[in-house]
Order: structure tokens, then sequence, then C-alpha cells
């Protein structure tokens, strides 16, 4: 079978443009002319004191033109976010605010690549380590952060609280939002913060006047006031008042009409009065988060947007360049609002079909997850299904396993079931992420159903990848787990991103079944084909599958080569808290523990008893190796305790899937020596269960039990319990000494 061009391979055209929106997001806009200057406001508040600063206001109150202002005119370095609904994860929205620190602080470079793609571990890990980034900051900095309201999940607001509590006196990060803000209440208590609202940037007579003058219109003080009045200080108000002025060209224009909503007015009057085929260009163009020439030209199928976004720039207010280049822009958000508005009530049948040429086109030039965000506002779900698939295993390599969560929320449980390669998908996310009742359920909707396509794009068939599935959840015992691994394996042709997946699990079959020959040979096949492929997870996998076969036949110098070659992959794609990272950091630490290495054996523990929360029995295989193999550890290292719950925890494993060959052998001949040996004890306290590592990095936030209960969906009893649990374990007696001593364990940041 041919290979379809570009199977494999990194996706160049996508990272370039990729990287062109990222710089757009990045780079703060130039101060546009004619504006009424906001510079008594800025001073006032970049004087204060106050590390967080906030505007809230309504949509058309200037509160970017404030922090565009504020970039150009600041004397201390400056990063910039401009944040838009895509941002709404708390791990991509630490990954942005690095990536601005990083422009800021370019001496500090590699804070960004450090924690991209954290997803699940953002609050855990991410959020320390950035915040003790910007407390080390070797010179004041300012961050304006853009359009905070497009951010509505909890946990970005958790994670944007806990590294502003370390911004370092005379910095401050500058967040603008069109509702309250969760992360100011607390910082202004405690004297952190200051707050700019609609009251501050409403324009008084004096700024009406210069609007209208820089619409050509000049105006009585009788008039300034009362049209200051009117609009009750809404700067877009006010400029929209002066482009009515300038067309009627009379002196004793007034503003006509009874409509409370003078909004809607005024933005009706003005809409009515452009050109036609200019009306038409902004109405169609709405759909898109961010105008640029070439795309505006392909989702209206005409030419010249580039010239016509210059111009529209130029003469009104409604366009926000989002680069110096000018390259890049967004329309106003409350016109935007508008405009999508009157494209529902007149063109109504034409929506979908702009979202497919806007689909079109990113997915042309190298950006499928955009294509996939507008194939979501229409109802071809079986396309935008059959590129969610194809797009899971990169996504999920690079660490962005919650960007694939989000396009399953999206798509909804009725598409999935209506997919089945959607439902297997879904099926892995769930035995990942440690979910075992989505994943049976997913996996059993899979396995009921049939489909009929052959792909030919590198993703698996069917057949396949509920071959895989199966395996990797081997509910069945060994034999039929090598027999599915097997299918999947002489199925997947030589360039599928899936084989090796296939091969490792084949591997880790003939291992159950006591073939440590046969699984080194599909190891190191899994592993090269891994690396081919860019399948992440196979490399890292079979990897320290392969170190850990070095090391039970004595072989230390290579199984050391595996272990560093595994934990690269880990940290390069940052999967350090993904169910996959407990084998590598398990071999690790018996490897330390070999080289008499005590320091890095507790830290190589630590890192895998914080990943080995997310591996349960849905990958039964991966959680009772990686398990015993701590324990193994644990015990020689004197720690009983540990290693006693560790094996109650395999214990648990093995009650759902008591067939895992080998493996249970290995279990009770270890168990057996543990209650035989006469080795001292050390004291240890018993360690943190997985429930209480996933509640513990909430002890960094300012939120309170019934909050950490919503945000864990369990009882507030639940969270008193564990909370207290945690104090007992780590020995302290108050949510500050927590953070510090499980900072110091490594339980919590980097």
């Amino acid at each position: 079978m041919n290979r379809p061009a570009g199977a494999g391979e990194p996706g160049q055209p996508r990272a370039r443009l990729d990287g062109v929106l990222l710089d757009v997001k990045l780079a703060f806009p130039p101060v546009r002319p004619g504006l009424v200057s906001r510079a008594p406001l800025t001073d006032e508040v970049r004087g204060s004191g106050a590390i967080a600063v906030g505007v809230t206001a309504p949509a058309g109150y200037g509160k970017s033109t404030l922090l565009i202002e504020w970039a150009n005119r600041e004397r201390r370095r400056v990063g910039w976010i401009s944040l838009d609904r895509l941002d709404d994860d708390a791990g991509r929205l630490l990954f942005l605010l690095a990536s601005a620190y990083e422009r800021a602080m370019p001496e500090q470079a590699g804070l960004a690549a450090a924690v991209k793609g954290l997803g699940a571990a953002a609050l855990a890990r991410g959020a320390p380590y950035v915040a003790a980034a910007l407390s080390r900051a070797p010179t004041p900095f300012v961050l304006l952060v853009d359009d905070l309201h497009e951010l509505r999940a909890p946990a970005c607001h958790d994670v944007l609280g806990v590294v502003l509590a370390a911004v370092p006196p005379g910095s401050q990060v500058v967040t603008a939002s069109r509702h309250q803000q969760p992360h100011l209440p607390l910082l202004r208590a405690a004297g952190d913060a200051v707050e700019l609202t609609a009251a501050d940037l409403a324009l008084d007579a004096g700024g009406a006047e210069q609007i209208f003058a820089a619409a050509d219109v000049d105006l009585t003080p009788e008039q300034a006031i009362a049209v200051t009045q009117r609009t009750e200080g809404w700067p877009v108000g006010l400029r929209l008042a002066s482009l009515i002025a300038h067309e009627v060209r009379s002196d004793d224009w007034e503003l006509s009409g009874e409509d409370p909503f003078i909004a809607d007015y005024l933005q009706l009057a003005v809409f009515r009065r452009l050109d036609p085929a200019v009306r038409e260009f902004l109405r169609r163009t709405a759909i898109l988060d961010r105008l640029h020439g070439p795309l505006c030209d392909a989702v209206l199928e005409q030419v010249g947007a580039t010239s016509l976004l210059r111009e529209l720039e130029a003469s009104s207010s409604f366009l926000t360049p989002l680069d110096r280049r000018r390259d890049w822009y967004r329309h106003h958000a409350l016109f935007r609002d508008f405009l999508l508005a009157e494209l529902r009530r007149t063109e109504p049948e034409l929506i979908e079909k702009l979202h497919l040429r806007a689909a079109d086109w990113f997915e042309a030039h190298g950006s499928p997850g955009m294509a996939v965000e507008h194939l979501l506002a229409t109802r071809q779900r079986d396309r935008c299904a059959q590129l969610v698939a194809e797009l899971a295993l990169q996504t999920y390599g690079d660490g962005q396993i919650s960007v694939v969560r989000r396009w399953l929320a999206a798509l909804g449980d009725a598409t999935i079931e209506a997919y089945p390669p959607l439902a297997v998908l879904a099926a892995r996310l769930a035995a990942m992420e440690g979910e075992t009742a989505g994943a049976e359920r997913w996996a059993s909707v899979a396995e009921r159903s049939s489909f009929d396509l052959t792909p030919t794009d590198g993703s698996a068939s069917l057949a396949s990848s509920r071959s895989m599935l199966r395996a990797l959840m081997c509910a069945a015992g060994p034999a039929q787990m090598r027999a599915d691994a097997d299918l999947a394996a002489r199925a997947e042709p030589e360039w599928s991103p899936w084989r090796p997946t296939a091969l490792c699990l084949l591997a880790e079959a003939q291992l159950l079944l006591d073939h440590p020959a046969r699984a080194t040979r599909s190891f190191e096949e899994a592993s090269a084909a891994g690396r081919r492929t860019g399948n992440t997870e196979a490399v890292v996998l079979s990897e320290a599958g392969l170190a850990l076969i070095d090391m039970d036949e004595g072989r230390w110098d290579d199984a050391a080569a595996h272990v560093e070659r595994a934990q690269r992959t880990v940290e390069l794609h940052q999967l350090e808290d993904y169910a996959i990272s407990l084998l590598p950091c398990a071999a690790a630490a018996r490897l330390a523990l070999h080289r008499a290495e005590p320091v890095a054996a507790d830290r190589q523990l630590t890192r895998a008893m914080r990943s080995r929360a997310a591996s349960t029995f849905a990958m039964p295989c991966l959680a009772t190796r990686g398990r015993l193999q701590l324990a193994k550890v644990y015990w020689a290292r004197g720690d009983h305790a540990s290693t006693r719950h560790l094996l109650r925890e395999i214990d648990d494993v093995l009650r759902h899937r008591p067939e895992l060959g080998t493996l249970v052998g290995q279990v009770e001949d270890f168990r057996t020596l543990t209650t035989t040996s006469t080795t001292r004890a050390i004291r240890h306290e018993v360690p943190l269960t997985p429930a209480e590592l996933r509640l513990l990095p909430y002890l960094q936030t300012h939120l309170k039990i019934a909050d950490i209960a919503e945000r864990l969906r369990v009882s507030r009893n639940t969270v008193a319990s564990e909370v207290a649990a945690i104090y007992r374990k780590l020995g302290v007696s108050s949510r500050g000494e927590a953070v510090t001593r499980a900072t110091l364990l490594g339980l919590l940041g980097e």
C-alpha cells in the first residue's frame, strides 16, 4: 500500500502558520492615531504598587485601546497576550503566559518550552513552575493580557491566581475583561490589586470633543455635554455618533430615536451608511476570529481583501490590527457581535458555507486544528469527526490531551456513537486519564459498532484500532491480548503512526506470556517505528520496557540508554503527568538504586507516584508493572509502608483484571518476600493516594473547600477528609505549609 504524502512527517506548513498565529497573539499593536489618550489612568495604576491591575468593563469601553497605549508607553519590559476562545484551557494559558514572559525576558528563554502541553498537570506542575520563574525576574516587567473574558474554565483562573501570587514588587500583570475577574477580590483585599471599571473608562465632554475632531466634526460645548450624557460616556458610542455626525454634516444634528438600547441604534445607523459591498464583507467575515487577506479571499470567494482590510482600518474603529505588519486583524468585539447577528438575520443559509470555506483554507495551509474549530460550527459532523480522529494521535503526543478532550465534548456523544473510530478514541482517552467508567463505556460502544470506510490518511482502521483497544485494556487475558495486538500490527502498514502502538502492545503481551526475547524484538521495532512516525507514546513505553528487560538480565549499561531515551521523550513532549510516564520513572528509580544514587532514586519515585494517579485497571499492564517496580524500589529503600500501599493498589487492579499472565506470579513472589523478609524497616508515612494527589494542587489557590469540591466533583466532606489526610501525611497544619512541603518533596512544581 502506498504511503500518503506527509504521513508521519512533521507538518512544516502547519508549524509555520501556527507560529504566525502565535506571534500575532503575543505582539502588541501600535497606537492608532486620533484616539483619546488614557495615559492619566495608566500612570495612576502603574504607580499604585499593585501587582495586579484589572480593567473590567463591557464591550466598547476601550479596554484594548488602554492596554495597547500602555504597552507602547511602558518603560519596563513588556509581555503581551491577546486571548481568544481557543485559549480556554489551563495548559494553553500557562504556555501563553510563559511565552509572553519570555519575550519580555529573553534571557530566561526555555520557560515556554518547559510548560508546553502540560494539560492536566497545569495546576500541579506548570503554575508553580511559571510562578517561580516570574518571582526570579531580573528586572521589572509588565504582562498585559487582553480579553480575559474568553477564559471560562475555572482551571484557567486557578492557574492565573497561582502565577499572580508570585509577581515580584515593581512588576505588574494587567488583565482586561468584560466580566468580573475571579482573581481580583482576594488580591485587592490584601492591597495587591487595583481595578479600573466602566465608570473609570467613561469619557467626559473633553474626550467627546477629541473623538469628534478626529472625525472632522466640530462640537459646541453644549453638544459635547449632550452627546456625552446621551451615550453615558461610552467610547464606542461616541465614536459611532461622530461618524453619524460626519455623514449628516449639519450644525444642528442630534441623536434621534427613543430606543433605550442606544448601542444597537448607533451600530445600525453606521452600518447602513456603509457601501453595500463593504457591509457584505464585514458581515460575512464575522465568522472569523482573526482576519487575514488570503483567508478572507478564500472565505468570500473573491479577491482584494488585503487592501480592503487596510482601507477599513484607516477609515473606522471597527478593525484592530494584531501585528505591526498589518497582516492580521480582528473585528472590534462589540461590532463583531452585531455583524454575526446581521449575518444570522439576513443570510443564515450562508453561515455553514463560510465556515466550510474557512476550514478548507486552514486545512490547506497546514492548520487542521483551526479547521476543526470551524467544522464544529457546521453540520458536517462526519468530516469533523474524521479530522479529529486523524489529529488525535499527534495532538495527544504533543501533550495536548485537553484539546482532544474539548473536541470530543464539542462533537457530543451522539456523533461519537455514530462514528466508531471516535468511540475507540474516546475509550483510549478515558483509559489514559484513568477514567475507568468512561473507558469501558466507549469500548463497549466501539465493539458493537460497524464501519465501512477504509482510512487513507494514516489513521487506523476500525478493526485495527478496536483490536488495539482490546489489547490495551486486556480484559480477556494475555493470549487474547497477543492475538489482538498481532492482528493490528499486521493490519497497519509500515508508514502508519498506529503501527508502533500495535507493536508495543504485542511486546507487552509476549512478556505476559513469558517470551522476553520476542518481547525485546517487538519493543525495538515499536520504538524505531515510533520515532519514525512521531508516535511518542510507543517510544516511551517501548524504551521503558526494554530497560526493564535489560535490568532483569543484568545489562545495566543498555538499560541506562533505554531509560535516558524514554525520559528524554517524556520531557520533550511534556508527558510527565500522563499515565505512560509511570513506567520510565519507575525504571529510572530502579536504575538510580542500582547506581547507589538515593537522591536520584527518591526524585524518580516522587515523579512516578505522582503520575500513577491516572494509571488504573483500564490499562492493567502498565498499572500493575509500574506499581510493582515502584514497590520493589521502596522496599529496598526500607519504606515498607509505601510498598504495602502499592501492593494494595495492585490488588485493586487485579480484582478487575485477574488474568495478567506472568505479572500475577511476579506480584505474588514479591509479596511473599515482603512477608518473610527480616529487612529492617525505616518508618515512613503512607504516600498520598491518587485522590489526594488530585486535590493537592488546589491547596495553592484561595479556593474554599466547597469550591474545590465543585472542581473535583466530590462532596465537601470528601475534600475535608482528604485535606486532613494530606496535612497528616506531610506533617503540616496549614495550606501554606502543605504547599511548601509538597514543593520540597517534588509533589508540586518541577
